[in-house]
């Protein structure tokens, strides 16, 4: 089914207003989800939708969070969020950090007490417009072999980077640091579609290609990808004071309580490092020199990181946004969830 990306964001919002999310919280989660479906990244916008709804009507995820913000040094902040919708705590924390950084040049402003956030790139691309460079980690449930291991420990733990280009253009990059995200998986589920070997390992171990029978995601490129994640649980929950490790809360097993996770934003002002014009301008020449690289055999072209999503973005605001039949279906349907995934295995939800 093909949507609108207004239309898309209305019937998410619906959703989760019948939920029992306030309307503005509502509006801003169904915002993240939106721009990664006219992203091209499915596996962040409405594939999630019915488990939010779900968390949301148990009680996982607060509907009346009382926030507070406590500056703990000269650029540096915790935003409790009180388990409340991740998105909203996400995007309120970066506003936080993009005023302390074009006050002071850096923020690290560190949200506990929240459940998922969704595409980092989101809130990456709000320092962005700003003109300001941003970086921002959170953790996730342990779903990850580390490398050498046979039992997981590490969740997915992305990582997602934004610099300011010229004429609103930027470079932005969200990645897991395992070979895929999971919600790639998700969605490989929703579509029917096989994965390629390289993703994820069976309950024995072994690389598989059908989506259902995974029982373990892979780190990205072995001991660095490991090594990666084991920095993002250390930046968004050891540092924070929360559960780390295997200890971080799983997505799925008891929806109606808070998940306690933590996320990191990292802000910085050019301007305190550098010229503005300089800055820009360097973003600039980085963007044309990539764009002029001779392709390798079957590319078109090389593309700077997050230059194809925001090709994607561009194309769906004119030709709207293709989301799985199912999932439609459930958009339009009275039901606000249906029990897919509560006390579920992280695998099997």
């Amino acid at each position: 089914m093909n949507l609108s990306i207004s239309q898309l964001h209305q019937l998410m919002k619906n959703k989760f207003t019948l939920a029992g999310l306030t309307d503005e919280h509502a509006d801003i989660v169904a915002d993240v989800l939106a721009f990664a479906d006219a992203r091209g990244v499915h596996s962040h916008g409405a594939v999630r939708v019915e488990y939010y709804s779900e968390r949301i009507s148990k009680g996982g995820i607060n509907t009346a969070p009382h926030f507070s913000y406590e500056e703990t040094g000269p650029c540096s902040a915790v935003f409790d969020g009180d388990n409340g919708a991740g998105h909203v705590i996400a995007k309120l924390g970066m506003e936080k950090a993009i005023d302390m950084a074009k006050a002071k040049g850096v923020a690290v402003v560190g949200m506990k007490r929240m459940s998922h956030s969704g595409a980092l790139g989101y809130f990456t691309k709000q320092a962005a417009e700003q003109g300001l460079v941003a970086i921002s980690v959170c953790q996730s449930d342990p779903m990850v072999v580390p490398y050498g291991g046979s039992e997981v420990y590490y969740g997915t733990n992305p990582i997602a980077f934004a610099a300011p280009g010229p004429d609103g253009k930027a470079i932005n990059f969200d990645m897991a640091t395992t070979v895929q995200a999971w919600g790639k998986v998700l969605d490989a589920r929703s579509r029917n579609k096989e994965i390629p070997e390289s993703w994820a390992v069976d309950g024995d171990g072994n690389s598989t290609t059908d989506p259902h029978a995974v029982r373990a995601l892979v780190p990205i490129a072995g001991p660095k990808g490991y090594g990666l994640m084991m920095m993002v649980d250390i930046l968004s929950g050891v540092m924070l004071g929360l559960p780390f490790g295997r200890n971080v809360s799983s997505m799925y097993e008891n929806l109606s309580e808070g998940r306690e996770l933590g996320q990191l934003h990292i802000v910085i002002n050019p301007e305190f490092f550098t010229t503005k014009e300089y800055f820009i301008d360097a973003i600039a020449q980085t963007m044309q020199d990539i764009s002029g690289i001779r392709p390798a055999p079957g590319f078109d072209k090389v593309m700077y990181p997050g230059q194809r999503s925001d090709a994607k973005a561009e194309s769906a605001k004119e030709n709207g946004v293709e989301i799985v039949d199912e999932i439609y279906q459930y958009l339009i349907s009275e039901h606000i969830y249906i029990n897919s995934y509560d006390h579920k295995s992280a695998f099997n939800g």
